[in-house]
Order: C-alpha cells, then structure tokens, then sequence
C-alpha cells in the first residue's frame, strides 16, 4: 500500500523542524498493527507534517501514501487518517467555500487577497481533491470511524454537488450507526453553506431529521445546522424541544457509557482526547446549537438551565462548559445560570465539579450568586486552597481564587490561614484587590511576610512581588518601613533583584502622604529608569509639583514610546498644575501607536479640562482598540460633563449586547470583569449628561 514510498527523496523535502526524511517511518507507523504506535505516528504528522495547520512540500508529498493508507482496509484506525486528510486539503479553503465555523480555521493563512487559494495550500487542495473518488468509496465502509470522517471529505473535495447530496441521502437510508449519522447531519450544514444553489435538497432533509421518527441526537444534530443555515425553519418552541431531546436522549445513553479509544500515550493527540468531555457527542450537539443562536442570549440562557438541571451528570458538564463561551461574549443578567453552576460544586464527580469551579474562577464578580457553594466547598477542602505546579511558583486554588473575586469576604479567613503557612501563593494581590476593604485584617501578616524576606537573595526575592502586590492593593501605609527595606534592597542588588523596585514604587505611590519617609529614595529615582514611576509616587506623597514636572517632561521626550506612554500617564494625575506639558502631549497625540495616542489624550483631558482638543484622536482609537475603551471611559467619567463631545460612545456602548474585546473561541482571563467595569464608567459618563 506503500508502493514507492523509497524512491521519493525525503530529505531533500521539508516539514516544521526541517528535513522529512523521517515522513517515511511516521506514514509506516499510520499502519502498525500497534494502537500506541499508530497513535504516536499520528502525532508526529500533526506536529511535523501539518504543524498548527500549515502546509510544507512534505505534506503534499503524503498525501498519495495518505489515501493508500485510508482505503485500505487493513489498516486500522483509517478514521483518523481521513480526518488528516480532510484538514490538510481543507486548510484555507473552507473560508473560499464561504463556511460558518469552519471559515475561521482558514483565515489569513493559505488565502490570497482576491479569497482564493494560493501557494502549498493550493497544491495540497487539489492533491486532495484529485483522490475524491476514494471518498465516495469510503462513505460506505466497514469501519464506521471511516464512515464518520467520510462525509465531510466528501463535500469538500467532489466537485459535483447533485451527485454528493445523492450519496448523503442514500446514506441516511442504510446508516445504522447514530454517530456516523450526526457526521452525515453536520455534513449536509456545511453543504448548504458551501452549494447555496442546490441547498433546498439539503434543507428538507435536515428538517426532516429534526423531527419524529428519528433519534434524539440526529434530531438535536439537524436542529443544530438549522439553526446555522435556515433558522426560519425551526420549531417556534425551540428550547423546549431541544432540552426534551437532551433528555430523551440521557436516557436513553447506556449507563457509565463513555467513548472508547486508543490506549492511554504521551501525545499531543493523546492528551487532547483526555481533555475531552466525557460525553464528547452531546457536548457537540449542544455546542452547535449555542453557537447557532449566537446573540439570541434569552433562549441561550433557557437552553443552559435545561441542561444544568438535566439528572445526567454530563449534561450538567457539557451545560457547564457551554455557559463559558456565553459569559464570556454576551451581557446579560446571569444570576440563574451561575447559581445552578454553583451547584455543581457538591457533585461527586470530579469532572463536573472541576469544569464548575474553572468556570466561576473567570466570572470574578459575576460569580457572586454561587458564592454559598464555592465557600462550602473551600471550608471542605483545604487541599484545595494552594495549587502547587510542577514547574513555576504555587498559585490560590481556584475555589478559593473564585470566593476572592466574587469579592466574598469569608475568602479573608482562609487566605490569612494560608499566609500563615509556609508558601505564599504568587498571584496572592492580584486576587486581594477584589476584597476591597473586607481584606483589611490581612494586612499585618503581609507586613511580617514581607518582613521575611531578603531582597538581595535571589531564592527569596520572588516572594517579595505578591506580597508588595497585596499591600499595593490594600493601601497600608504601616508597610512604608519594610517596602523601603526592600526597594532599597532590589536597588543595591543585581540581576533579577532589580524588579523588585518597580513593584516597591508602585506600593509607596499607593500609599500616599503615609509614606513620607521614602520622599528622598524617591528623588534619587528620578534620574533612573524608574524616573516617571517615581515621580508619580512623589506626586502622591508630597503633591509638590515643582519636583516631578520637569523629570515627567524629560521622560515624555524620551526615545522609548513605554517610557513616553508612563510619563503621559503621571502628568494626567497632577491635573491642571500640568499645563506647561499640554504641547508635548498634543504632539504625543500623532504617535503610530494606539496607546501612546490615547495616554496622551486623556492626559491632555485632565490637565486642561476639556475634551474637544483630542476627541479624534480618542474616538478614533475607541474604534480601532477595544481594549482602549475602559482607560478612555475612566477618563471620559474623571471629565464629568466636560465630556459631553465623546458621550455618545458610553451610550453606543451601553446598548452593544456584546462585550468589547469578545472573540468567538478566544479567552482572556480578564475579559468578563474588564467589560464590567467598561460598563460601569459608561454609566457614569451617561449619568453625568442625564
């Protein structure tokens, strides 16, 4: 089946990491009669041979000996091998197709400007396309793994649309496998997308499928791609229908039953099996369905308190890690849903609980209405309460990193019993500030921690930047004698030590006039590369004007625009006492870059009191970054109603049901409470004009 394997010159030939001349031993290993070399074969082509979804002259060069491979039935696990040969010939393409989900995989890689092909994806497109005969075959193999990866092949690479909606209807009439006819389903959606001219076919055999006599899951299945392609053809009691079909179908779902696979190996291919949920099937039925009601958040949020409520715990799960997505892109009232997430927290599996927490962990305040549960849970587990990691500082657990965001003050216990321990977790003041004042009687042990540290000993000084961190946020001026210890230290340091001093200065600038004390440390700074965060602490001690002025001045001269952006940011805060830094910052106001323009601008809004000199620039910068919008916004409330020029942006952004920075399958650990408080300063810019 591998005829003329040797007589292709492999190391002449390139992959990721160079020469291929180890292509032939990876496409041998495709056929072993061994699962764990078959799988580890499997990985190196996706590692080497089609790295992250690119395309090399090694990867064209495969392709024959691939389809050799998948259609001959002595191989077993051809499935998997189809799949690979679906990605490497779709890689770009699906986006030429006009595909929903799968445009995404293609763009920007493999495409021309005009939105063909082009380059080794082209090549490997038609290399693929040229064996799609071989699928026709496959679509009624023996194995149904192979019947699985079949369909989709299928409509990507024959070109003969009438002739593959034949062969997809003849299919659902013989198919008696129900994974293999979800595949055939998810099949005929991405036909619709991809042959607009001969979809209505296509459609009425999915509005068939979605409704009696067909099984739960092909119906969940046609609902799903209805929903993406002819919405106007679902049912008008959607959510209903679809949560009675979740459960029909858990019922009807063998006990315990979980996918078999391949042994358990060190791959790449092995590990993400393992991240699989449980019931990976019906997590990609509901996952369709979420992702085809999109905006619709209402029937959304219904849909997620059916499967919360579901009695089969990977309803519950799959429903756990749905509602991730729809936090995260969406504003909406999610008090319902979280509470039922909280839940989950006593459940005896650990998957379900674990897939709970991970997700509260990310809602910081939005977490509040499953707070009585992640407290339960904390006070139940203190082997929970520090995550200690192979490779990298110790963090908070996330249960107790969940009850501190939700701003919860039972979270102040624990963590005071924790900094009584001999570890201080690294991201400790990060997760302080969202307890406000409640974190208070914290600040004692910070101090006699800090206290313990020797900033010249480099295995020490790294303790040093979570507790300055906590103090920092807490605001504690009785800290001023031990943060000078440190900062003076980190100063007569060398190497790693040195970044220690950035966090000492931003822990006295957060102190204010309780740190007088460090007013001379402080100007022996100012001709340093700390000049602007120093000056920007004197301001705060002393609010002496005459002394940070001219240093803020010089910096905002300066060559490095980091160094220029600090500076802008420090002459805002001195307010009107900065008028003769208003030409610099205007000139600042044409820098190349966004955040350096936007610095500048809200520096020249509060120093001369009005926005209308640099309402281009922060308005054009509002479109082109969204992640501006929350430093402009603060900025536009400092203004009160001077800020009526640009209020029209906090009321388009009040009424925007999406969050500012939501990108569909992308996550920020900060997106969720950064669009909160995006919103909360709109409000206010809004409130002041009321």
């Amino acid at each position: 089946m591998l005829t003329g394997i040797d007589e292709v010159d492999w190391a002449s030939l390139r992959h990721a990491y160079g020469s291929a001349e180890d292509v032939p031993g990876l496409l041998r290993g495709l056929a072993s009669t061994d699962p764990a070399e078959r799988e580890v074969a499997l990985d190196g082509m996706y590692g080497a041979v089609h790295h992250q979804g690119d395309v090399y002259d090694a990867t064209i060069a495969c392709v024959p000996f691939l389809f050799a491979l998948a259609g001959s039935e002595e191989v077993p696990d051809r499935g998997g091998i189809v799949e690979l040969l679906v990605s490497i010939g779709g890689e770009g393409e699906d986006q030429e197709a006009g595909g929903g989900a799968e445009a995404s995989r293609g763009a920007g890689r493999g495409m021309s400007r005009s939105g063909s092909l082009r380059g080794p994806c082209a090549s490997a497109h038609a290399a693929v396309r040229a064996g799609g005969e071989v699928f026709v075959r496959l679509i009624g193999d023996g194995d149904a793994g192979v019947r699985r990866a079949a369909p989709a092949a299928l409509v990507r690479f024959l070109d003969e649309p009438a002739r593959v909606l034949g062969l997809l209807r003849e299919r659902f009439v013989v198919e008696r496998d129900d994974r293999v006819l979800l595949a055939l389903a998810e099949s005929l959606g991405f036909f619709v997308r991809r042959h607009p001219g001969h979809a209505a076919g296509a459609l009425d055999l999915l509005t068939a499928q979605s409704s009696p006599p067909y099984g739960p899951g092909l119906r969940l299945a046609a609902l799903g791609q209805l929903a993406h392609c002819a919405p106007d053809r679902l049912p008008s009691d959607l959510v209903s229908v679809a949560v009675g079909l979740l459960k029909e179908r858990s019922r009807l779902r063998p006990a315990g039953h979980d996918e078999s696979g391949p042994p358990e190996t060190d791959t790449l291919v092995g590990r993400l099996r393992r991240l699989r949920p449980s019931d990976e099937e019906g997590s990609q039925l509901l996952r369709t369905l979420h992702t085809a009601l999109g905006h619709r958040v209402d029937e959304r949020i219904a849909l997620l308190r059916g499967q919360l409520t579901s009695p089969d715990p990977a309803d519950r799960c799959n429903a756990v890690w749905m509602s991730a997505g729809l936090f995260r892109e969406w504003r909406a009232g999610y008090s319902e849903p979280v509470a039922l997430i909280g839940a989950q927290l006593g459940a005896e599996e650990d998957r379900l609980r674990e897939a709970a927490v991970y997700v509260l962990t990310d809602l910081f305040e939005l977490a509040a209405p499953a707070a009585d549960d992640l407290a339960a849970l904390v006070a139940s587990r203190p082997d929970l309460w520090v995550r200690r990691w192979e490779r990298g500082a110790p963090t908070l657990g996330d249960p107790l990193k969940a009850l501190a965001r939700s701003g919860d003050p039972r979270a102040v216990a624990v963590l005071a019993e924790v900094l009584a321990g001999p570890v201080v977790p690294d991201d400790l003041g990060h997760v302080i500030v969202h307890l406000g004042p409640a974190a208070a009687p914290l600040a004692p042990a910070l101090r006699r921690g800090l206290g313990s540290v020797d900033p010249g000993c480099p295995e020490k000084y790294g303790r040093a930047v979570p507790l300055l961190a906590a103090l920092t946020a807490l605001g504690d001026g009785q800290a001023v004698p031990e943060v000078l210890r440190v900062l003076r230290g980190a100063l007569e340091a060398s190497g790693p030590g040195n970044s220690l001093v950035g966090s000492s200065i931003r822990a006295v600038d957060a102190f204010g006039p309780a740190a007088r004390e460090a007013i001379p440390v402080l100007r022996g700074l100012l001709d340093t590369e700390h000049a602007a965060a120093a000056a920007g602490a004197l301001w705060s001690v002393e609010g002496d004007a005459s002394a940070v002025l001219p240093v803020l001045l010089r910096e905002s001269a300066a060559n490095d625009p980091r160094r220029r952006g600090s500076a802008a940011e420090k002459l805002a805060r001195l307010g009107p006492s900065a008028r003769t830094a208003l030409p610099a910052l205007l000139r600042m106001t044409g820098s190349g870059q966004v955040w350096e323009r936007v610095s500048a601008g809200c520096a020249v809004c509060r120093i001369g009191g009005e926005v209308e000199p640099v309402e281009p620039v922060l308005r054009s910068a509002w479109a082109e970054n969204p992640h501006t919008r929350g430093t402009i916004a603060e900025c536009l409330a400092a203004m009160g109603t001077s800020a009526a020029p640009l209020r029209d942006l906090a009321e388009a952004e009040l009424t925007a049901p999406r969050r500012h920075t939501a990108r569909p399958g992308g996550h920020g650990s900060h997106d969720i409470p950064n669009d909160e408080e995006l919103v909360r300063w709109c409000r206010e810019v809004v409130s002041e004009g009321g």
